[in-house]
């Protein structure tokens, strides 16, 4: 396993990390607790989750997972945003970014996750409706009061990053550290305008659904199986969009092209987002072991250029 820091912190993150979007509860909490363990035994030190995810009992079970190992053996991320009842707004406070939200969704966080700090605290989205000052302010004491290491962002614009700098340097407050958008071989629209406003203010990407849920480990290049993600009518009700007659090309032209260099394509796809700066992890899900490990596997694979250069053409046509 390699590692990288985040941006120009010091702290430091396996090229792999695993997520819990869609896959952990305390329901499957034996399948979570073995795949933590066989993750934690190939090297990935960082996980990622939310309170969002299945209501909180994502943040149930990885926190339990993750109970048998030393503290200081792993990274904890979680975020907050999105609601978590069906209370109408703007009569709840559930949601969103103001200060109220930030205090009551760490402390449930960290009840949850069996911890007394959160390493890497993100905003799920960014709030329209919170004043941008408010939520930095919020972030800042957290870390201040050691119940945050760092903050982050998820899925803001360029704009929206710059503006949070600007006011954490005029404030002398602690500055968001790490953005989490997507990224993947299909889905690049963050790359041109934001990651370079990351790389100039020292944040670094841990970006997520590397393989586009699946599509490009080449599991639907004959079909839609019936036991996928894809079939599930929940579940794949953001994949189905993607699975166009010219986007299927593309995945089969590139499955076909790692497999003629004796290469599985998640493998690839993987090592692709660790070639794009300022990628410092790449969070992955997995419900097999087998899975896991070969994921963990591409955190030590260098693309040849002109592989690299292959893989990008097919996908820039």
């Amino acid at each position: 396993m390699r590692y990288d820091h985040l941006g120009d912190t010091g702290l430091v993150l396996s090229r792999v990390g695993l997520g819990s979007w869609l896959i952990f509860t305390t329901k499957e909490q034996d399948q979570c607790n073995d795949l933590h363990r066989k993750a934690w035994e190939l090297g990935i030190n960082f996980y990622d989750t939310a309170n969002q995810y299945h209501g909180g009992d994502a943040e149930l079970a990885v926190g339990e997972a993750l109970s048998p190992f030393p503290r200081e053996t792993y990274v904890l991320a979680t975020k907050l945003f999105w609601p978590l009842s069906d209370h109408p707004f703007p009569t709840a406070n559930d949601r969103g970014l103001s200060r109220k939200q930030i205090f009551n969704e760490c402390h449930k966080s960290l009840k949850r996750l069996q911890t007394d700090h959160i390493d890497l605290y993100q905003c799920h989205r960014y709030d329209e409706l919170t004043p941008l000052d408010e939520t930095c302010w919020a972030m800042h004491d957290l870390i201040t009061q050691g119940k945050v290491l760092y903050w982050g962002v998820s899925e803001w614009t360029a704009a929206q990053i710059e503006d949070a700098h600007g006011i954490c340097r005029a404030n002398g407050w602690h500055r968001p550290v790490s953005n989490q958008p997507v990224l993947n071989l299909l889905q690049r629209h963050w790359e041109d305008e934001c990651f370079p406003v990351c790389e100039k203010n020292g944040m670094g990407v841990v970006n997520f659904s590397p393989l586009c849920q699946g599509l490009l480990t080449g599991k639907y290049d004959d079909g839609m199986p019936e036991d996928s993600r894809g079939a599930d009518e929940e579940f794949g009700k953001w994949l189905r969009p993607l699975m166009t007659d010219g986007t299927m090309d593309k995945v089969r032209s590139f499955t076909a092209l790692c497999r003629d260099h004796g290469l599985q394509p998640a493998q690839v796809a993987l090592a692709w987002c660790h070639s794009v700066a300022p990628v410092t992890s790449t969070i992955v899900g997995a419900t097999k072991l087998s899975q896991l490990e070969q994921n963990a596997a591409a955190a030590d694979l260098d693309l040849d250029p002109e592989l690299l250069g292959s893989v990008e053409s097919i996908f820039a046509s």
